[in-house]
């Protein structure tokens, strides 16, 4: 084998072994910055795959009646966390269309989320079964024993039409 072609191996190889390190060391290992590459002596080169975390519980929030009047209404979510060891959570905001329809499209809606900065960034819907949802991979964080999180979403209906109700949630992972 040329040296040409296994870079990508040894490269593909080294990324897999570290995130493997990083699984196995836990969400600790995030604090804790690495101060040597370690050394790597496994000769596979057959994929892993880590399954995606799924959460254990959903915290539910006060609804709200989605109102179509084609203004932004503000969601906050809030989650305390009350246990002594930290947690992985996740904001999510459902859009859930009235039982009997008509059921929203992702056009119907638009959700932003406030960042830090205080501007408000797009937040992109999936859509199931008549309810929108906003994603949990992406909004997956720790939150510390006794820390507490809190995102805020703009939410507006563009279609007058559009009926349904807003459910904010946080997902507990592990």
């Amino acid at each position: 084998m040329s040296l040409k072609n296994s870079r990508p191996r040894v490269a593909a190889l080294a990324l897999m072994v570290a995130l493997a390190g990083f699984a196995a060391a836990g969400p600790a290992a995030a604090a804790t910055p690495q101060t040597q590459t370690p050394t790597i002596t496994a000769t596979s080169t057959a994929p892993t795959s880590q399954a995606p975390a799924i959460p254990t519980e959903f915290v539910d929030l006060p609804t709200s009646t989605l109102v179509a009047d084609h203004a932004g209404h503000e969601v906050t979510v809030t989650y305390r966390n009350e246990s002594s060891a930290d947690r992985t959570v996740a904001p999510q905001l459902l859009v859930e269309s009235p039982d009997a329809g008509p059921f929203l499209n992702p056009s119907d809606v638009r959700v932003e989320r406030r960042t830090a900065t205080g501007c408000w960034e797009a937040v992109n819907l999936g859509s199931q079964t008549g309810t929108l949802f906003t994603d949990l991979t992406t909004a997956q964080r720790t939150l510390h024993a006794g820390d507490t999180l809190t995102e805020v979403y703009r939410v507006t209906a563009l279609d007058p039409a559009a009926e349904g109700t807003v459910h904010p949630r946080v997902a507990l992972f592990g």
